[in-house]
């Protein structure tokens, strides 16, 4: 039954202050009949004579919901009064109106807060306007208010980049009014009071926007051009804004509404609605799994104080845990204490924390050189070389050393946690891997892997810390690169393979970058450092199939001892200083040599076949790993490439891409590569897909 106007509205007195609080949980959020109830309230205020100003709140955790995204792109019951109707009654209320924000501001509930004449806020509220994080601009107001209340620069960073601020921020640029302290209601309501006397209340529509540089504009676009990796909602956002200077605000009002309806019916915003539902669900544990109760994790080890030990040790002190780093080699200790401290140090340069965090931070670290020191925490993560036979004999030693119910995790990229966990002594349920991405204090991925015989409650430990973390977190089973390098290995190939059959690596990059994708796969390979690929490659070389395709390319490369930019030099030139990257003549013989050597006939490649080659083998392997079960669902492969390898937000990750294109024109291309091409056999669920003419995300509805 759905809930009624007074019951997602709620009204209180205190003195001459009205409160009127929005209660629509778990965000409240803008569904259908909570503007028309808030302005039932809001007009029950201005005619009581007994109310002088009013206090508009959130409910619960005290967030101020915009639009409920559920329901974005859908049609509004006609009659019903919306957001931007509550927000306009707000701006023409006779009697002043403070905003109380508290948790979350953002969205559509910055506009409604932009809507009232006053605002008040904690110092942690987050504010912003984060609209094109979902594929479109501000809908109601936002780039039409916003640059009248702080100004055009300050709105077009949040507008634009979508990141949002401070409740202290805001009060630095005039966004909030005053900052309340932890009796929050009565502070908002003795503001309220106190702006009850005054002539007159400031209105945001009432101000113009001045340009702070004749080619402000111009700058803006030329550099969200190269920011926005062929994204539309940025531009868009940058056109609203452009309305807010050239138009008086009733005009600039419906031109906003006018971009805003282009873009949110399209193919971008319906990717990035897809994408942002997929990162909330993939770290949800599907069955009775779901009902599990996660084991308390309060204390953590570290072991390794290489690269991703290090990075590993910062994540867990910026989600404030307190970590034991852990290295037989006090030496290599010491280094990574240090790198730990210049990390902090060049963040507190940076204004991102302050001395008093780095202290605390620093204060929570703990190092080890035997792992009795280390055994006694209720988590620890084996961070060491990507080797099976170091690997076991750590777990080993962990499975006689911590007590029953100590989680043990593998950072592992490849190897299998079931046979890690195999030798702890009969404590495989207590035995995960938690793949972080490097550098482990920045990417947000963290892959959790789910062994045969782990038990639900580590899983959900794991989850719960990579929130605590601020990870996108992914469930995936065994198998060899579990689901993201798995994925990532025929992307990588394909670009080897285009190589010899005619491409170059700049043309390779250039069609992948612009697709969308961060970096190309070949400057990415120089940037993580070809050696180390190479040094997988020999180690299998043994058990490689000589009749299966293999390109040397790389190889020789490696043997010239071209690294990438750690040396200067790999499919590219590096400059020394810049370490920008110029095309390797040198690159261009090794590669005909090779296709020479291997029979192939260079032909020229189109940007498109080279999207398709990396890509379509990406989505095919997909369907292998939804098949085995190694993924949940779909979309969890999504969050893997969005967040792992920089896929491009606004086309949703390969899955949801390929779901666009449909499953039968992407057999149709599989099949014919296929004929041509080692490695191409089209996945039984591609099939059954393509000839039931269903999609993938039709998997897992219900």
């Amino acid at each position: 039954m759905a809930e009624t106007a007074a019951e997602l509205v709620k009204t209180e007195t205190r003195g001459n202050v009205r409160l009127i609080t929005l209660d629509n949980p778990p965000v409240n959020a803008m569904s259908i009949g909570v503007p028309g109830g808030a302005i039932d309230a809001l007009e029950a205020a201005n005619a009581d004579e007994g109310i002088g100003a009013i206090v508009l709140a959130g409910g619960g955790r005290g967030i101020f919901g915009g639009a409920d995204i559920r329901i974005q792109g859908k049609a509004w019951p006609e009659g019903e009064p919306n957001l931007r109707d509550l927000i306009a009654r707000l701006t023409q209320s006779p009697k002043p109106v403070v905003a109380l924000l508290r948790s979350h501001a953002l969205g559509g509930g910055l506009e409604l807060a932009l809507g009232c004449h006053y605002r008040v806020s904690t110092p942690t509220c987050q504010m912003g306007q984060t609209e094109v994080n979902l594929g479109i601009p501000p809908g109601a107001g936002g780039t039409q208010r916003l640059p009248r209340v702080v100004g055009l620069a300050a709105a077009a960073e949040m507008v634009v980049f979508g990141k949002p601020i401070s409740g202290t921020k805001a009060l630095e640029n005039g966004l909030v009014d005053r900052l309340v302290g932890d009796d929050f209601i009565a502070d908002a309501a003795a503001f309220a009071a106190e702006v009850a006397g005054n002539d007159s209340h400031p209105v945001a529509d009432a101000k113009s926007v001045e340009l702070p540089a004749p080619d402000f504009f111009e700058t803006l676009r030329k550099n969200w051009g190269r920011r926005s990796r062929g994204a539309r909602a940025p531009q868009a956002c940058i056109d609203c804004l452009e309305a807010a200077v050239a138009l008086p605000i009733d005009q600039g009002l419906k031109r906003e509404r006018e971009i805003f309806q282009e873009c949110v019916t399209s193919p971008e915003a319906a990717a990035m609605r897809a994408i942002f539902f997929a990162e909330r669900q993939a770290a949800r544990l599907k069955g009775d799994d779901a009902k599990v109760e996660a084991r308390v994790v309060e204390t953590v080890s570290v072991l390794g104080s290489g690269t991703m030990g290090t990075g590993i040790t910062i994540a867990f002190l910026d989600g404030g845990l307190p970590v034991t780093l852990l290295d037989t080699n006090q030496e290599a200790l010491t280094r990574a204490r240090d790198r730990i401290a210049k990390t902090y140090d060049g963040s507190v340069a940076k204004g991102r924390i302050s001395e008093a965090q780095k202290e605390a931070r620093l204060g929570a670290l703990s190092l080890a050189t035997s792992l009795e020191e280390a055994a006694d925490a209720d988590m620890i993560v084996e961070a060491v070389f990507e080797e099976m036979d170091v690997k076991k004999s750590i777990f080993t030693d962990l499975g006689k050393m911590t007590s029953p119910g100590t989680i043990l995790a593998s950072n592992t990229s490849y190897l299998s946690i079931d046979e890690i966990a195999s030798v702890t002594g009969g404590r495989e349920a207590d035995v995960l891997g938690m793949h972080f991405f490097s550098p482990a204090n920045i990417m947000k991925l963290l892959e959790v892997v789910r062994a045969d015989k782990t038990d639900p409650a580590v899983l959900q430990a794991a989850l719960a810390i990579g929130k605590k973390l601020g990870k996108v977190s992914v469930v995936a089973g065994v198998c060899h690169g579990f689901i993201a390098n798995r994925t990532l290995e025929g992307y990588m190939r394909e670009a080897q393979f285009l190589l010899e059959e005619g491409a170059t690596p700049s043309q390779v990059d250039g069609a992948l970058t612009k697709f969308g994708m961060a970096m190309g796969p070949l400057a990415v390979a120089d940037l993580a450092g070809l050696d180390i690929s190479w040094a997988k490659r020999k180690a299998a070389e043994a058990t490689r199939d000589p009749k299966i395709r293999y390109s040397g390319v790389s190889d020789r490369l490696c043997e010239n001892g071209w690294f990438g930019q750690k040396t200067g030099r790999g499919y590219y030139v590096y400059d020394p200083e810049t370490r920008r990257p110029s095309p390797n003549p040198e690159v261009d013989e090794i590669i005909a040599s090779e296709a020479k050597a291997s029979g192939i006939e260079r032909r020229e490649i189109s940007d498109a076949e080279i999207v398709e080659r990396c890509f379509f083998t990406v989505i095919n392997e997909g369907a292998r790993v939804l098949e085995e079960g190694i993924a949940q669902r779909a979309s969890d492969i999504d969050v893997a490439w969005v967040n792992g390898y920089g896929y491009p937000r606004h086309r949703g990750g390969p899955m949801h891409w390929a779901d666009t294109l449909g499953a039968a024109r992407i057999l149709t291309r599989i099949e014919a590569f296929n004929g041509t091409h080692d490695f191409w056999e089209p996945a039984p669920l591609l099939r059954q897909l393509a000839e039931q003419d269903k999609t993938f995300a039709s998997l897992s509805e219900g």
